[in-house]
């Protein structure tokens, strides 16, 4: 069975990202089943440099199809802040409690309507044997409550309201958050390079 690496080291992602190719025929591996301790500094200034070197210095040091992803917030009254800085918003290593209410004291006395944010998803799939590169995109576009709410998800999931379905991601199961979040729109994608490339 074809095996595919996720580089990454957060058990959020890993989780989604396995839920949602799980009806393909892969062995999903993350670094930390392989026991590997691999950090790759995320200096990029875009979501496409940062994916693209993960998936690039895992794959390599691995020698396995990897999958690599770089995502963030953009929220219109902050100029698209925080961006590329999405998990060390607060500082560097914070914790998502840190980040969320860093954000929500930016936002502090902004209305609603003016709360205007979207989640954007790189991910970049490697294969170190064929130095073969594929780059897709997901987005999701929604509002900032002014407190969190929901006990799914992580990161800023508990403050991203989508007016649409009348919740946050963090109240959404995972098939359903799979099913319309800015990562699960560039799993879709992806699914169809490995599909198709790989006939798994």
């Amino acid at each position: 069975m074809k095996e595919l690496l996720l580089a990454s080291n957060n058990l959020g992602k890993v989780r989604e990202i396995s839920q949602a190719l799980s009806d393909l025929k892969l062995k999903i591996v993350s670094l930390r089943d392989l026991g590997e301790r691999i950090r790759v500094e995320e200096d990029g200034k875009t979501y496409w440099e940062n994916a693209r070197k993960k998936a690039r210095e895992v794959g390599f040091r691995t020698k396995k199809l990897t999958l690599a992803d770089d995502s963030g917030l953009e929220v219109e009254a902050l100029g698209g802040l925080p961006g590329v800085e999405s998990a060390n918003f607060a500082r560097k290593g914070a914790s998502d409690k840190e980040n969320n209410e860093k954000l929500l004291k930016l936002l502090e006395g902004v209305p609603f309507e003016k709360r205007k944010a979207r989640f954007r998803c790189v991910m970049v799939l490697f294969d170190p044997f064929e130095n073969f590169e594929e780059r897709v995109e997901g987005s999701i576009e929604g509002f900032i409550l002014d407190q969190p709410r929901g006990e799914y998800g992580f990161g800023y999931d508990p403050l991203f309201f989508i007016p649409e379905l009348g919740k946050t991601l963090a109240e959404l199961p995972l098939e359903v958050k799979n099913s319309i979040s800015h990562r699960g729109r560039a799993l879709v994608a992806i699914k169809e390079v490995l599909k198709r490339r790989y006939k798994v």
